[in-house]
Order: structure tokens, then sequence, then C-alpha cells
């Protein structure tokens, strides 16, 4: 088996010293600007719009937005295009930066490395933030940005002028964009519990100074006047962020939200000698100086914590959150956090990978719920060397009033070097789990040939999956071409089950030419 899935262009790595300063530990808070007047569109309601989930167009329909961020366009390699799959069979949108008005497509900017949906003018309308951290600025390579395109009751792009962020650019005017930033690597977006829209985007590559590659993740607010503030390790912007900035540390890699919390990913950092073990810090949505209150750090060497902390295993690769209600509690709070961790060795069983899942109060206190492997107890499959599992992870919590179910609550687990049994390797798998019980006690096992239909090596499903409350989404970027398709899934579906919807190139309006479709699904 393969200790290390091929990745895309865009799987975090080490990379040698390069750049300096480029956010200082200062604050930098900015207010939105046009030409010289602030952001200030009006947040009333776009006539069609009711605030359904993922409705671009305000048909009331959900919308499926699916990333090639590989793709050419107009003869130009990995440009990278997002296809717009409207609900209802209302057509397909081909969003490239052109078609999205926000620039021209060039090679390599993988434009739909990242993708979040949220309202965020609040006009019941969902909006797409789609990341090219690969962008160049000029002469200055891989420095990235995101584009905000607004959707509208005649779909998406249609209405108000997208938002291009990108530093040294309002609202970002006082930052500096340096070669291989990478801003817009990850992205996290939503609603905070006061009714306040964000956009938290990752600049893993980020430089402090002569700390190289420490990260940081700029985080953007408001509705009517869109405010930005950058987080780094170890400012005082808004009390001091619980951790230091080293080279290497790749803080943003990974960004997770619910209405009450904030948490992103360093999976780089290093505990002591211990390099690459991880950490994922907690924050609040209140603004201090403008800033998101930083609340706690999480380790596997912090305080009740198991399993310690070891040199690569990657903890916080990727990390999800969902809204949480204990018993007896009258509104919901908490929030559930799920951290992969797929350099995790399982005994002597290199590169296994693990889940971990913590439960945070309000105030960012944590307490450890859960540690999943597959070697854990009536846990489906078994642990082994690099299957990576906890690649990548989402979750999905249905009943947000109420106090959460094993049913309500759960996460899907990307395991994308788990070879077939019939020995195809690195074919890949998701498992799903109760976030809320014993994770064996209802998981499901889906992989090719097995809920899929195509079963053949290097498939590495698991490096795509995206959760909603309909349903969560498996991506089949990579193999041989007629596996490429994207799948959606009912939260209770059975192992080896059917999928409900099959999005795949040359079908319902999808393009027959695509490079690697479905890297990304929201």
């Amino acid at each position: 088996m393969s200790t290390t899935p091929c990745a895309p262009r865009g799987a975090i790595r080490r990379y040698a010293a390069r750049g300096s300063l480029a956010l200082s530990a200062t604050a930098l808070a900015f207010t939105l600007t046009v030409g010289s007047a602030p952001f200030a569109g009006p947040a009333v309601a776009a006539t069609g719009c009711a605030g359904a989930e993922s409705d671009f167009n305000g048909d009331g329909i959900r919308d499926t937005a699916i990333a090639d961020p590989g793709a050419t366009v107009n003869g130009v390699a990995k440009t990278g295009v997002v296809h717009i799959v409207y609900g209802g069979g209302r057509g397909v949108l081909e969003l490239t930066q052109e078609a999205a008005k926000g620039g021209t497509s060039e090679a390599g900017d993988f434009f739909g490395h990242a993708l979040a949906v949220y309202d965020a003018d609040l006009d019941g309308c969902s909006d797409l933030a789609i990341g090219s951290p690969y962008e160049d600025n000029g002469s200055v390579v891989d420095v990235g940005r995101v584009l905000v395109v607004y959707g509208s009751a005649t779909g998406l792009g249609a209405g108000k002028a997208t938002v291009n962020y990108q530093q040294g650019t309002a609202p970002m005017a006082g930052a500096t964009s340096e070669a291989q930033d990478w801003m817009g690597y990850s992205l996290a977006a939503g609603t905070s519990s006061t009714g306040v829209p964000f956009l938290a985007v990752g600049i893993p590559g980020e430089d402090r100074g002569t700390v190289v590659d420490a990260g940081a993740v700029v985080y953007f607010s408001g509705a009517t006047t869109v405010t930005a503030a950058s987080i780094d390790q170890g400012d005082a912007k808004a009390g001091e962020v619980p951790d230091d900035p080293e080279s290497y540390d790749r803080f943003g890699t990974s960004i997770a939200a619910t209405p009450t919390h904030l948490a992103i990913g360093a999976p780089g950092e290093s505990e002591g000698t211990l390099v690459d073990a991880g950490s994922v810090t907690i924050f609040s949505h209140t603004l201090v100086s403008g800033v998101p209150k930083p609340l706690n750090v999480i380790t596997q060497n912090t305080p009740n914590v198991s399993n310690a902390s070891a040199a690569g295993d990657g903890f916080a690769t990727s990390i999800a959150a969902v809204p949480h209600r204990e018993a007896g509690a009258t509104s919901t709070t908490e929030s559930l956090l799920v951290v992969g961790i797929p350099g995790e060795d399982v005994g002597t069983i290199v590169d296994a990978g693990a889940v971990q899942v913590f439960r945070l109060d309000a105030a960012g206190a944590y307490t450890e719920t859960s540690w999943i492997d597959q070697n854990s107890a009536n846990v489906l499959s078994s642990s082994e060397a690099g299957d990576h599992f906890g690649q990548r992870v989402v979750a999905a919590n249905t009943a947000v009033n109420d106090v959460s179910t094993p049913t309500a609550t759960r996460a899907a687990i990307g395991v994308p070097g788990e070879d077939g049994s019939n020995v195809v390797a690195d074919r890949g798998q998701v498992q799903v789990v109760p976030l809320i019980g014993s994770p064996g006690a209802s998981d499901v096992l889906l992989a090719p040939g097995a809920g899929m239909p195509v079963d053949e090596p290097r498939q590495y499903i698991g490096t795509s999956i995206a959760a909603t409350s309909a349903g969560f989404y498996i991506g089949a970027p990579y193999g041989p071409a007629e596996a490429h398709a994207v799948y959606l899934y009912p939260w209770n579906v059975a192992s080896s089950g059917a999928p409900i919807q099959t999005f795949k190139p040359g079908e319902g309006g999808i393009p027959a030419d695509t490079a690697t479709f479905g890297t990304v699904v929201r």
C-alpha cells in the first residue's frame, strides 16, 4: 500500500525558505471600499430569494457547485472552472473567472481549489466564495485570491458585482502579496449567532518576518459594511493567541466554523522537536478590536487529550465543526469539532490515520468525546499502513435546534489510501460515523465497487467530501476518466448503498471535457 497518496498541486507540504514579511504582527483592520466610498450595499431581500440552503437563483431548490480546478479554459491549462448545477433541472452554469466578472483565466490559477457558500449580503440568496490560491499578481507567483460571486433571482453572478479579495487591494490594502502565500487555500463561511455573515480565508504560506510559511487567516465580517482583519499565531490583537508562529506551521491550512466558534488548523505545528505534529486554535466570532477573540488551542499534548503528539501526525490536516446541544440545554451554544489526523500511527501501523472529536462550550473549553480509528471497537474496516484515515472530514447536524443525537449528528471521514479487498491499490473509501455515542454503533462504508460503480486503482476516494443538511457529497476526481463523478448520499445511507443523485461529465448539461471534476463540492 502506498504510504503517500497522490494529491493534486495544492497539497500542503514543506517548502524551502523564501520571502520575508508579509502580514505584520500588528492588527490589520480594514473596511471594504469601492473607490473612496465604503462598500455599504443595503441588506435587503432579493426578489425571489427566501434563504434556502445553497440556493443561488432563488427558486427554493438546492443548487450544487462542483469545482474542476485543473480544467483548461480557452486553451489555457489548469486555470479552473466551477460548474453550477441548478436544482430542479434548471441548467448548468460554467463559472470561469471571466464569467464571474472577476478577472482573466491564467495557466496554473487552479480556480475553485476551495469553495464556501453563505449569504454574504443577507438578501436571502446564497453567494459563493471561490479560492484561487495559485493566482499570480504580476510577476509575483502563487499569491492567491478569493472571489465572492453573488446569487440573485436570475442566477449566480447575474446581480451584484463580484468582489475580489486580494492582498494589497481594498479591504486588504495594508497587506503585501508575496510569492507562495496561497491566499484562498481554505475557506469557511456562514452566519454568526448574532446574525453577522463571515468569511474566513486561509493563507497558509504567509511569512511572519523571517518565519517562513507561518500562515495566517483573514476574517471578513458584515453585510452592509464588510471589515477584514488578520489572525496570526502569537499576536496580541484580541488578547494573545495562545500559540507562537514557527516556520512551516501552515496556520490556516484548514478552517471550520459554526455560528458560535471558528477553528483554524495548523497541521505543520511542531511540538518541541516533533515536526508536523499539528494544532487547532479556537476563536469566538465576538470581535475584539475588530478581530475574533481567541479562546483555546488544542494539540495532542494539551491536557485531557488522548494519544500524545508524534512527528508527522498532521493533527488538523482537516477539520469540521457543527452546532451541538447537550441534553437539558435550552439553546444551541456549543459545537462539536472533528479533527482529522491522517498521519497518526495506530500502534505499529504507520500513517493509518485517526480522528478525534471535541465538544466545545461557548467559552472555548473543550472535552474530548471520541477517538476514532479503523481499529476502534465495532468500527467497520481495519487500520492499515498508509490508509490516511481522516485526510478529509466533514460533518452535519440536521436538527440544530434539538438535543444532538447519533442519527442527526454525523461525520463523513475520507480514507484515500485504503486498498480494495481485491487488492485495488489506493482506491479509497469514505466512512460515515455518528458523533454522539459509540462511533461503531452505526457506521457505514462507501467505496468504489461498494456504492460507486467504478473500482479502479488510485481513485483516492475520500479526498473530496462535502456535508449538507440534505446529505453528503463524495467527489471522484482521480483515476480513469470514466470514474470522474460526484455522488450525493443521504445521511441514513446503508453500507454500499446507492447515491440519490449522480453528477457526471457529459450528462445533464455538464460538459464532457473535464480534468479534475469533483475536486471540491459545495
